[in-house]
């Protein structure tokens, strides 16, 4: 507030973020060492995955090393597009919406490699294909229990993978027509009025979104017990810590900003202070996130044995004997 009462608003805090340049040149000590140490924490990141897609395309046969590449490679990407935000502040709506449209493919593809870690389609059906799906879990149906179980066929298979498919190509639209917008000045994130682009485009991406990773649970649920040799239950946690780092936590955070919470600090706007701390933040958790998925990727492979219907029948049947010989020497 100025001497006559009027109230000032300082240009910094609503401004565009500022040029690379502009960062580079004011860095001190401590931001030289910060800033070097998250590059290398990203660079690590990048070796590590590329080290590991080497070996995981020479020692597994087949699609499923492609999955696993993909899924794999989530945290590296998210990393790294992070560390070039944090570099050119100015492209982080780019950055965000690269990170974004990989892990929708993501989503997809662990849906995927699921399937695959069971043999494929005709493997998965052969173990599962008695069994019903449970559709009661999250996020979309968790609370609705009375929900029926349905039968698991290729049709089944279909709308699962059509669950998640749907998602991976209608983000990849949305980034390129909100890219769009952008370039004629109708798209911007802070701009929450009802003639914004941005107001309409997220809401429906994040219902999406919802319904791909509904999917996602349910065939978790059906094959965790299947595929608990494969580490399926810790590549979950990890695939699930992901999508909240890289999704809820920067949504927090850009809401925080916007509201005004974060205080801005030149010559970062506070939205640009809010992405630029986020940033920051996914550099570290994907490092992090990138060398314990080292543990759980980087193994061998070993494929699943069909269920033998006719030597689990002569199973039985053994133990029934065995109980009846039992039942005659009483």
């Amino acid at each position: 507030m100025d001497d006559f009462g009027n109230v000032t608003i300082d240009p910094y805090c609503t401004g565009k973020p500022p040029l690379a340049i502009n960062i580079i040149l004011n860095l001190d000590v401590f931001g030289i060492v910060l800033y070097a140490v998250l590059t290398v924490m990203a660079l690590i990141s990048v070796l590590v995955y590329m080290e590991e897609a080497v070996y995981i395309y020479k020692k597994i046969p087949g699609p499923k090393k492609t999955a696993i590449m993909w899924v794999n490679g989530a945290a590296p990407l998210i990393g790294t597009t992070a560390c070039l935000g944090m570099w050119i502040p100015r492209s982080t709506m780019f950055t965000d919406f690269t990170a974004a449209t990989y892990f929708a493919i993501v989503i997809h593809m662990f849906l995927v490699m699921m399937i695959e870690e069971c043999g494929g389609d005709e493997g998965f059906l052969k173990l599962c294909g008695k069994n019903r799906l449970k559709i009661s879990t999250g996020p979309c149906c968790c609370c609705c229990l009375c929900l029926p179980y349905v039968g698991i066929s290729r049709r089944t298979l279909f709308l699962l993978k059509a669950g998640t498919f749907q998602f991976a190509f209608f983000r990849m639209v949305f980034t390129i027509l909100s890219i769009l917008l952008w370039t004629n000045d109708n798209f911007d994130t802070a701009n929450l009025s009802i003639t914004s682009a941005a107001i309409w485009i997220n809401p429906f991406v994040g219902i999406l979104t919802i319904i791909s990773l509904w999917p996602v649970a349910m065939m978790f649920n059906q094959t965790r017990g299947l595929l608990s040799s494969k580490k399926i239950i810790p590549k979950f946690v990890l695939y699930q810590l992901v999508l909240i780092l890289s999704q809820l936590q920067s949504a927090i955070i850009n809401i925080l900003a916007m509201g005004g919470n974060i205080a801005c600090a030149p010559p970062f706007s506070s939205q640009a202070r809010g992405s630029f701390m986020n940033q920051q933040l996914l550099i570290m958790e994907m490092f992090i996130v990138t060398l314990v998925s080292r543990i759980f990727y980087r193994r061998r492979y070993e494929e699943l044995d069909p269920v033998d219907e006719h030597e689990e029948d002569n199973k039985d049947n053994a133990k029934i004997q065995l109980k009846e010989d039992g039942a005659q020497w009483a």
